[in-house]
C-alpha cells in the first residue's frame, strides 16, 4: 500500500488486517506509528522514485495505490506540478514493477469524483466522460497510467473517491472547528453538490471489491445520496447545536485559494452506480447518519 500512513490509508490498513490480510506499507515517513499489529509491516521506499522497493511488488496479490500530494492548497504552477507528478509517477512506477504475468495481482489505484469535472444538478455515474479542468484531466491521466497494468494481465480497479468523512482527520477535521467556534456555514451560495463517503463505507467497498475478482474498471466510492453544500452545513450545525448560516463569500475563497477555490465552490452530483448494481450496501447512506456516527464517536473519545 502506498499512502498507507495517511488518513485513509491508516484506517484501511487496520480494516484489512481485521479481515485476516497482511499489509505492507511503502513509506519514507519517519513519523509512522510502530508496527504493533502482527500482520503489518513497513517497507522503506519512495513510490515517486524507482528503487529496490519495486522488487517487493510481485510478492503481493493486491496493490493499493493511495499516494499523492494534498490538493488542499493554493495552486501555484509549482504546486500543480507537484500534485500531478506525485500521482502520475507513483502509478507509473507501480505498473512498471508488476511482473510480466500479473494475472494473480489486483491493482487498486485511487482517483477522484473530480474526474467528471464541474456539473450542476446532473447525476453522474461511471459511464460519464471526464471533464476538462485541471483536476479532471489529472484524474483521467492518473487512471490511464493505472490501466496500463492490464497489459501485464493484472486486474485493475479504479476507485474514484468522494470527499472522505471520518473522525480525527480528513475534511471534517478542517470543518468542525469552525462550527464549534460559531463560524460554520456554507461555501459561497451553498448550492453546489457535495459527493462524500463515510470512511467505514469506503473501507467496506475495498473489502467488497477484493472479494469479487470479476469486478474491474472504475467505481465511484461515494454515498448514494450526495448533498448540497448548504445541507451539509445545516447537518453539521444541527448535530453540534451550532449555527450554520454564516457563509464564506465566494470571492474571498477565490482570492485566498485561486484556482482551487473553484473546486470548493462548484461540485458534482456523483452516484456509485456500479457498486449499487453489484449489491453493495452502504452503512451510512445519508449525511445525517454519517455525521452523527463520526461526531458522536469523537465526543466519546474525548
Amino acid at each position: 500500500m502506498t499512502g498507507g500512513t495517511g488518513f485513509v490509508g491508516t484506517y484501511l490498513a487496520k480494516r484489512l488486517i481485521s479481515e485476516g490480510h497482511a499489509v505492507t506499507i511503502l513509506t519514507l515517513d519517519t513519523n509512522r506509528p510502530p508496527a504493533r499489529m502482527s500482520r503489518l509491516a513497513y517497507l522503506d521506499g519512495d513510490p515517486n522514485r524507482t528503487g529496490k522497493w519495486q522488487e517487493a511488488v510481485k510478492e503481493h496479490d493486491a496493490i493499493i495505490n493511495l499516494a499523492g500530494a494534498s490538493i488542499f492548497s493554493r495552486w501555484t504552477p509549482e504546486q500543480k506540478a507537484i500534485i500531478r507528478e506525485s500521482r502520475i509517477q507513483t502509478t507509473r512506477n507501480l505498473v512498471e514493477a508488476l511482473p510480466d504475468d500479473a494475472r494473480q495481482i489486483t491493482l487498486f489505484s485511487t482517483s477522484a469524483v473530480g474526474y467528471y469535472g464541474f456539473h450542476e444538478d446532473e447525476e453522474l455515474n461511471e459511464e460519464m466522460p471526464a471533464g476538462t479542468d485541471f483536476l479532471a484531466r489529472l484524474a483521467y491521466d492518473w487512471e490511464e497510467e493505472a490501466m496500463r497494468g492490464i497489459e501485464k494481465g493484472a486486474r485493475v480497479v479504479i476507485t474514484r473517491f468522494g470527499i472522505v468523512l471520518g473522525k480525527n482527520g480528513g475534511a471534517l477535521g478542517q470543518m468542525l472547528p469552525l462550527f464549534k467556534y460559531f463560524l460554520g456555514g456554507p461555501l459561497g451560495g451553498g448550492r453546489q453538490w457535495f459527493s462524500w463517503v463515510h470512511i467505514d463505507d469506503l473501507a467496506e467497498a475495498f473489502i467488497f471489491l477484493l472479494q469479487h475478482p470479476e469486478m474491474q474498471g472504475a467505481f465511484n466510492l461515494c454515498s448514494p445520496e450526495p448533498v448540497r453544500n448548504i445541507d451539509l452545513a445545516r447537518a453539521i450545525g444541527k448535530i453540534l447545536h451550532r449555527p450554520s448560516f454564516i457563509p464564506s463569500p465566494g470571492f474571498i475563497i477565490r482570492l485566498m485559494l485561486g484556482e482551487f477555490g473553484s473546486v470548493l465552490l462548484k461540485g458534482q452530483r456523483v452516484i456509485p452506480r456500479r457498486l449499487l448494481d453489484a449489491g453493495f450496501t452502504f452503512t451510512y447512506p445519508t449525511i445525517e447518519e454519517g455525521l452523527k456516527s463520526i461526531i458522536v464517536e469523537e465526543k466519546k473519545q474525548k
